[in-house]
């Protein structure tokens, strides 16, 4: 079973890296181009056999490690 848990900064935090990166866009001739945050992308393969269980666990790890819950939100995917 996969995993895949999606981290970004939560609304009204500071992102600098997301505006250096819109920052470069437009330097680079991107128009149009508004507020850009940057996250990270975390992949798991998991012996889970239960998507139940599984979901669990990942909560369980992006509260312990993945994510900082007092700066950022998670979604997390179960395949």
């Amino acid at each position: 079973m996969k995993a895949r848990v999606h981290i970004h900064p939560k609304p009204g935090v500071l992102d600098p890296q997301g505006k250096a990166i819109g920052n470069a866009l437009k330097g680079l001739g991107f128009a149009g181009i508004g507020d850009v945050r940057q996250g990270k992308l975390i992949e798991l393969d998991l012996a889970d056999s239960d998507p139940a269980a599984a979901r669990a666990r990942v909560e369980d790890m992006c509260r312990q490690l993945l994510a900082n819950p007092v700066i950022e939100d998670y979604a997390i995917e179960i395949d």
